[in-house]
């Protein structure tokens, strides 16, 4: 039996399977080891966790998340799971191999991830062999919604909309010029807010001005991220909220770009648990596991 986490700096989405059968399924908060300490993980891990995974036992748990990148910050996450789960392998790595081998399995591929943020790397069948540093929602996230939020903040605050699509969009969401900015500039999180008004874009999506906005910055995306691997011999694929809710303007820009889109999921869960039914312990040590 294994313990499957797939996780952003906002959710942990976890999975406890025997072979491809789902026995129970729980969410915990981000467990981003640059935002969190080894002791706040474990003590969530113990009260919520804990509790639900009595009786059963662990062979092997594997956690996918964000900022789970390095030995110093994957051995965190290792260390608040091995304080309550005494499973004989913990396996920590990225957010983005997780996607790889949820969205590839043991096919090469290009794998993409759009969310609050976003990330791609170029996948060989067993691990990551090339990755665009993703850069963050100021120097870059292409495509994510943190940057199609901005972006759309940009076209708002500058009268750039259809008329009548500001007024509606703030009044909506209850919000004034002033506090935009005090949210974008002054509070924490900004990302998380930007990325927040990907709702309504996605209700308004019919709008051309919306449309736009949206296109233009997936097409940054494939730009600047995918078409610097061999895309031309293969497929790309995408998991995450944002490539889901918009996976027809997705496709649309690139096909205009002369890229073929495959597998576009919400959530590369179902593929991770394809991908270890049979193979709870095969993960070379070349993995992130301390």
């Amino acid at each position: 039996m294994i313990l499957l986490a797939d996780g952003g700096s906002t959710k942990v989405d976890w999975r406890l399977v025997e072979g491809e059968k789902e026995i129970k399924r729980f969410s915990t908060k981000g467990a981003n080891p640059f935002f969190r300490t080894r002791e706040d993980i474990s003590e969530e891990i113990k009260t919520i966790i804990k509790p639900v995974l009595n009786g059963y036992a662990i062979d092997a748990v594997y956690f996918f998340g964000a900022g789970c990148a390095s030995p110093d910050k994957n051995r965190i996450v290792r260390d608040a799971i091995s304080d309550n789960i005494p499973a004989s392998r913990i396996c920590i790595d990225s957010d983005l191999l997780a996607a790889a081998k949820g969205l590839c399995g043991t096919n090469k591929g290009i794998a993409c991830i759009l969310g609050t943020g976003s990330n791609s790397c170029f996948y060989d069948g067993k691990e990551i062999k090339d990755n665009i540093s993703p850069l963050g929602y100021i120097l870059g996230d292409e495509g994510s919604g943190a940057v199609i939020g901005r972006l759309f903040l940009g076209a708002c605050l500058k009268n750039q909309l259809t008329p009548g699509l500001k007024e509606k969009f703030l009044k909506e969401f209850e919000l004034t010029p002033a506090l935009i900015l005090d949210k974008v500039y002054k509070q924490p999180m900004a990302n998380r807010f930007l990325a927040s008004l990907s709702p309504f874009l996605v209700a308004n999506i019919q709008d051309k001005a919306i449309y736009n906005i949206v296109y233009n910055a997936f097409q940054d995306f494939f730009i600047k991220n995918v078409m610097q691997y061999d895309y031309r011999n293969n497929e790309v694929h995408f998991t995450g909220s944002v490539a889901y809710h918009y996976r027809e303007v997705l496709r649309n820009a690139g096909a205009d770009l002369g890229i073929k889109t495959g597998n576009i999921v919400q959530s590369p869960m179902n593929g991770l648990i394809r991908f270890y039914s049979n193979r709870p312990t095969v993960d070379s040590q070349k993995t992130s596991i301390i």
